[in-house]
């Protein structure tokens, strides 16, 4: 991926017909139609897609481009669209329509111009694909003849399971708008075969809801990774779980995917499903009885649902005046409805509504009749469902019509008017005949749909197998080079088999030289311990000699803790810090226990410093003191004195420095025999091969300087060691 960028442009492909796809001022912005933004995010150089980019609609809707570079977002007329990459300039978009939005990334380089980027050729076969796939969402819910011959024609062009996937997606939503349920989920299927998409997913699992197969929906549902779905994406997903749980009465299981929903719609201010999820809840509680708990989330959807906008807010109104109903709360009913009346006739002067709508006039009207007939309010009765008839004859509503005429012959009745009731119950039978002749045409009419339907699948399938054909004659084309190919892969996998033999011969030849290093280190450890106990045992038999018994008795126990501990930590390479300083107490203590009149010394450990945090190697610092005593201050004519002091530099070092006042080394080295000089010349090199090995198996975990001091008679040596934690 490019890090720089010097130009962004959206090319958007409009079509001629997408005018018809609805009017500019249905609504205002926020009450206007949603519908499927598509687009994709490529270089314009190279045209390769570039993945997961952020698209975000102001509404709240969000997902990410896929591996192919595209994106669908679901959006309304004047939204912002929000393209979103850590690696070019942040691109904001107005929605004009239900177009295709291409966005192409230019590279940060002087010598590419805008001209090129503009002349890129679109006349390809993937723009016809794209054409005729806009064109078939253009008609998608008006002629879906011409919407399913898009899509055939679309097919022809297609030259990738991507597209044909695409393809099929499309037709699958013109079934699934057509209510051909069965042919909905045939074809996402395909889609799915073609190309995985979890909104495919989502689609092919709503699509069984639809069609029944309870079963088949919660296993599509439960499969899809929830963690690949845009935020909108999940919330569909817990709610076409907990739909189908509430239609097998699975209330419990119902209500726990809602209320998932509803937790992710809160956390990302997903407003219309917070409404969404309230009002499912309440309507689950509601068929389980639990009418106070129902009310309570009812209000809390209707609250919700205010703040959108009115459409929204009465539907959500209406929704709660049919829960009043069925708990015979027939006063709040009749109020919520009113009120709702209001509204609608503001709804309606912007757009007239549908017959089918849940909305209408004609049938509040009817439901307000209703309610006042069940309180036994028979003028207010009539007076509204003779206000329905009006409207449902104005507006060709027979069904609502009918309805209400029945109910106002039966409401005459009560109220003791006969012959208006039989002229009511009269009327009510004409339009029981109109409506039956009516049921009949409509039979006749889904039967030839249905037939028309079957034949453009017929056809569409045909031309899949003729496809597969063609792929396979493409396939025996290039079965040999297929072979050839085989034997270059065969040199490759010999090539890959010899880096593999190489990688594990280096892998097992650093096992092997680690091995080495522990051995080395437990050799020069083996000849380190010899070393100290001869210069020890060489000072207890001093004490034998001068006939001093009871101190080298005192010595003698000193010495065997301080053995102890040196045997006891001979096998390890490392041991805590907090140890190492105890034997060096004891260690010191025995030296200045013989030397009392050549020096004095200190041991000090900064408090600040988690003694038990780090570790050391053993018998790592007792040599420095011992050439400190031994070959310095030993020699010296005043007495002299030893330091020892820890202090912590870093959180993860500390420094430990050794200092004497001694000779220095340059006398002591003048002073020794050939024998001494050999003697001590091996007791530091091993010193220095402990620190080399371990430096290269824990990567330079100890660091040893040393160095002199100048400037007065007797110089002294100072060793500073530098240790870091794990």
């Amino acid at each position: 991926m490019r890090t720089a960028l010097k130009y962004i442009t959206v090319v958007c492909l409009f079509l001629s017909g997408a005018t018809l796809f609805g009017q500019d001022n249905l609504f205002q912005k926020n009450e206007a139609p949603k519908f499927i933004v598509r687009g994709s995010v490529i270089e314009s150089d190279t045209r390769n897609p570039i993945p997961n980019v952020n698209i975000e609609v102001n509404g709240g809707a969000y997902t990410t481009t896929d591996a192919f570079g595209d994106f669908r977002i679901q959006a309304r007329k004047g939204d912002e669209l929000t393209i979103r990459h850590k690696d070019f300039e942040t691109v904001v978009y107005i929605i004009r329509s239900e177009e295709r939005i291409k966005v192409e990334v230019e590279p940060n380089d002087e010598d590419a111009s805008y001209s090129k980027l503009k002349s890129y050729s679109s006349s390809s076969k993937t723009e016809s694909f794209n054409a005729f796939i806009d064109s078939a969402e253009v008609y998608l819910k008006t002629d879906f003849k011409k919407s399913i011959q898009f899509v055939a024609d679309a097919l022809v062009e297609s030259s990738s399971t991507k597209e044909n996937g695409e393809a099929y997606e499309v037709l699958g939503d013109i079934y699934m708008y057509w209510k051909q349920y069965d042919l909905a989920v045939s074809n996402y299927r395909i889609s799915l075969q073609n190309r995985k998409a979890n909104l495919v997913y989502l689609k092919l699992a709503d699509a069984y809801k639809q069609n029944k197969n309870y079963q088949e929906s919660l296993e599509t549902f439960n499969s899809i990774d929830k963690k690949r779905l845009s935020n909108w994406q999940l919330t569909g997903l817990y709610e076409g779980l907990g739909d189908v749980h509430f239609l097998t009465k699975s209330y419990e299981l119902a209500i726990e995917s809602f209320q998932e929903g509803l937790k992710v719609a809160r956390q990302h201010l997903i407003t219309p499903k917070v409404t969404d999820f309230n009002s499912k809840i309440a309507q689950v509680y509601s068929a389980m009885g639990q009418r106070s708990k129902a009310e309570s989330f009812f209000n809390i959807s209707m609250k919700s649902a205010n703040t959108e906008n009115k459409k929204r807010a009465v539907e959500e109104k209406l929704k709660v005046a049919d829960f009043k109903s069925e708990t015979n709360d027939y006063s709040d009913e009749i109020e919520l409805r009113i009120e709702a009346l209001t509204t609608i006739s503001e709804i309606e002067s912007q757009a007239e509504l549908a017959n089918e709508s849940p909305l209408t006039p004609q049938k509040q009207n009817y439901k307000i009749g209703n309610a006042y007939a069940s309180q036994n309010d028979l003028g207010n009765a009539i007076q509204y469902l003779e206000k329905s008839i009006s409207e449902a004859g104005a507006k060709k509503d027979l069904i609502v019509k009918k309805d209400a005429t029945r109910k106002l012959s039966e409401v005459y009745r009560d109220a003791g008017q006969f012959d208006k009731a039989l002229i009511a119950y009269q009327n009510y039978v004409d339009l029981v005949d109109t409506l039956y002749a009516l049921k009949e045409q409509e039979i006749s009419q889904a039967t030839r749909f249905s037939k028309e339907i079957t034949s453009k699948q017929n056809r569409i399938l045909s031309l899949e197998g003729e496809r597969e054909l063609s792929e396979s004659k493409y396939q025996l084309t290039v079965e040999q080079s297929k072979r050839q190919k085989l034997i270059i892969y065969s040199l490759i996998g010999g090539v890959l088999l010899l880096l593999v033999a190489a990688f594990l011969m280096f892998k097992y030849i650093k096992q092997q030289r680690f091995a080495n290093n522990l051995l080395a280190l437990k050799s020069l450890r083996s000849q380190m311990n010899p070393h100290f106990i001869f210069n020890a045992l060489n000072s207890v038999n001093s004490f034998i000699a001068s006939n001093d018994e009871r101190t080298a008795n005192k010595y003698l126990t000193d010495f065997s803790m301080l053995m102890r501990a040196v045997l006891e930590n001979s096998e390890e390479d490392f041991i805590p810090l907090e140890k190492e300083i105890e034997l060096l107490q004891l260690y010191t203590k025995l030296e200045h226990f013989r030397f009392k009149d050549k020096f004095d010394y200190k041991i000090h450990v900064d408090e600040s410093i988690a003694i038990q945090e780090f570790v050391i190697p053993p018998m790592l610092l007792q040599p420095y003191i011992e050439n400190a005593v031994w070959h310095g201050l030993r020699y010296k004519k005043s007495k002299g004195r030893l330091e020892i002091i820890i202090v912590q530099t870093d959180s993860d070092e500390i420094k430990i420095t050794i200092t004497d006042d001694g000779i220095g080394r340059t006398k002591s080295k003048a002073l020794k025999t050939a024998n001494q000089q050999k003697q001590n010349s091996k007791g530091m090199g091993n010193i220095k091969k402990r620190v080399s090995i371990l430096n290269d198996m824990y990567k330079d975990k100890v660091d040893v300087h040393i160095e002199d001091f100048t400037g007065e008679e007797d110089t002294g040596t100072k060793v500073v060691v530098t240790l870091k934690k794990d």
